[in-house]
């Protein structure tokens, strides 16, 4: 079974000191990228501020609005809260999602951190889905990367389908060795042909245990 996978951190739709929205682009570039699963990061699913301001509706969802019918199953994990709203990761994904759970990884009370884990149903196979958004400083990625192998040993089973994508910030790749060789998993890294639509898109990194799928 091949997958088209896509991550890619939002930073709550907005660019620049001045938080000029686009999340309008954001969404035409995830069609035109096309994928089976999306992971996003730091989508922003309640914003009280536009909707005092009018420039939207009660109703409106970052995650809804990037979704729209190309994605009718999706989850959101709640990470960072404050007094406007709150922002965290989410799975967009053309397969039903069976179900998720949200975990927090935050290492310190300066950056709130989650580990997105959700079951889709791909063709009568149940893949586990892993989004991911790991800290700014090395010590810490280090524990939540930890943290993510834990969760995998625990929960997943040995030859379930497994993808874990997000934002790892790990520039200098020396979290691949510990996750890839303790799950038996291979990377696999892509910037896709919309770059130009998406300027700010993540590499993807994808471990899949071996499987064959009926």
């Amino acid at each position: 079974m091949r997958l088209r996978v896509v991550t890619y951190n939002i930073h709550k739709g907005v660019t620049g000191i001045k938080g000029k929205s686009r999340i309008h682009n954001v969404r035409d570039g995830l069609h035109v990228v096309n994928a089976d699963i999306v992971f996003l990061q730091e989508v922003q699913d309640r914003n009280d501020r536009l909707v005092a301001a009018a420039l939207f509706d009660p109703d409106y969802t970052q995650l809804n609005y990037l979704a729209t019918d190309a994605y009718p199953h999706s989850v959101y994990g709640r990470n960072a809260v404050y007094d406007h709203g709150h922002h965290g990761n989410a799975i967009l994904s053309r397969h039903p999602i069976l179900m998720s759970e949200n975990l927090d990884i935050s290492d310190h009370r300066f950056e709130q951190r989650g580990l997105l884990h959700a079951v889709a149903d791909m063709n009568g196979v149940e893949a586990h889905l892993i989004c991911v958004h790991f800290g700014l400083f090395a010590r810490s990625r280090a524990r939540q990367a930890e943290a993510l192998v834990k969760r995998v040993q625990d929960v997943v089973p040995a030859q379930a389908p497994l993808v874990i994508a997000g934002d790892f910030n790990d520039w200098n790749h020396r979290l691949d060795n510990l996750i890839c060789t303790t799950l038996g998993a291979t990377e696999v890294s892509s910037a896709g042909g919309a770059r130009r639509r998406i300027r700010r898109i993540r590499r993807i990194r994808r471990f899949m245990p071996p499987f064959s799928p009926a």
